[in-house]
């Protein structure tokens, strides 16, 4: 450095560059490292953020609570058949949902998985779905789950979804209305689905989620809270998403964030990101466990969450819907004691039936509904 120096010097005396150029050069250069190391930061570590969450430090033992390390637990659970209770007798009138709305529920899972995660939603939820299939990297006819040709990772959860849907159109498209993706470790209450759904229109261009805003114009739905497509936006998706090869359309590599391309793959194909709040403009499909939803403060106001999602936030309870639909990041054993809760434990009583909520005059989330209207209002 000190012969640079010297030798720098030396020029300036020989080509009378002053000392006002040097420092003039030295603060230039500093400033261009400084803007490109920003530039990259904004670029980089802030889309890591909308995905997975702030970043942490990795020198610090302080936990995020909305991390999802400690809630997916890596233990294989309790064993299915333990957990078995019988269900409670529902009302045959009016009937059932499960013949009117038809949903194919498909699991995003991989064979790491296959045992300590996907096995518990086979014996809770999944049984409740028209059609239970799992989309692995490798077959297994204990759940089933299907093998698609694809890389394990987050890296290729987009071609995994791609190909998932390419073998739902081709194999099971007459078997549904409706057909619902969710992760592995995702909780949803089928008949509040099919609840939300009655009065919809899968020959319709719809899908419905938990909507954010970023990226895409009409918002895209939360990869880990779930997503169902309209039997209408799966033939378009299949037809002509999957089938554009320019990527004019959709992505054409398996890279990039699943919900993110799926999102702006969906406003391509005039497939429209619909409203899934009910009457009160409560959210039914959530990315995060109960807690995080309900207890207010347990969110910051910087929270990533907060930043991304559709519509305004509520907190505590008037946070969620009481039908709503999906949570997540919910390990197997919190999934056994959600279905106890929401299935068998019942106050003596109490009906549990759900009931037509109407907005109130001081409820300015959505439009009160005309007196006439509220049999057909979306719930």
């Amino acid at each position: 450095w000190g012969w640079n120096c010297d030798l720098l010097f030396s020029l300036s005396g020989h080509h009378s560059v002053s000392k006002n150029f040097l420092f003039t050069l030295g603060l230039g250069v500093t400033f261009g490292f400084s803007f490109a190391y920003m530039l990259l930061s904004a670029t980089g570590a802030g889309r890591k953020e909308i995905f997975l969450g702030p970043p942490y430090h990795p020198d610090t033992q302080e936990a995020d609570p909305h991390d999802h390390k400690p809630l997916s637990s890596l233990q294989p659970g309790p064993p299915p058949e333990i957990m078995l209770h019988p269900e409670h007798h529902t009302s045959t009138s009016p009937a059932p949902l499960s013949t009117k709305v038809r949903v194919l529920c498909w699991v995003m899972t991989g064979p790491q998985n296959h045992e300590t995660r996907a096995r518990h939603v086979k014996a809770t939820w999944g049984r409740r779905c028209n059609k239970l299939i799992f989309m692995s990297s490798k077959s297994d006819p204990d759940l089933p789950a299907v093998g698609l040709n694809v890389k394990e990772g987050r890296d290729s959860l987009w071609a995994k979804t791609k190909q998932a849907y390419g073998y739902l159109y081709a194999n099971h498209l007459d078997d549904a209305d409706w057909f619902l993706k969710a992760d592995d470790d995702t909780y949803i209450v089928v008949e509040n689905l099919r609840y939300m759904l009655e009065h919809q229109n899968s020959s319709e261009a719809v899908y419905f989620g938990c909507k954010f805003k970023p990226y895409v114009k009409q918002g895209y739905m939360s990869g880990g809270a779930g997503y169902v497509l309209s039997k209408e936006a799966v033939k378009r998706f299949a037809t002509k998403g999957l089938q554009d090869k320019t990527g004019a359309i959709c992505r054409s590599d398996g890279g990039g964030a699943e919900d993110v391309e799926m999102g702006k793959c969906m406003e391509n194909l005039g497939v429209r990101a619909g409203d899934s709040r009910d009457s009160l403009g409560r959210g039914r499909f959530f990315p995060f466990v109960p807690e995080h939803h309900l207890i207010a403060g347990h969110m910051p106001d910087d929270f990533w969450y907060k930043k991304y999602v559709y519509y305004p936030v509520e907190e505590g309870m008037g946070c969620c819907s009481d039908s709503a639909i999906s949570f997540h990041y919910v390990s197997p054993n919190q999934m056994y004691v959600m279905e106890y809760l929401i299935y068998h434990l019942r106050p003596y009583g109490i009906d549990s039936q759900v009931e037509p909520l109407y907005p109130t005059s001081s409820t300015s989330a959505i439009t009160k509904v005309p007196a006439q209207q509220k049999h057909s209002s979306k719930q």
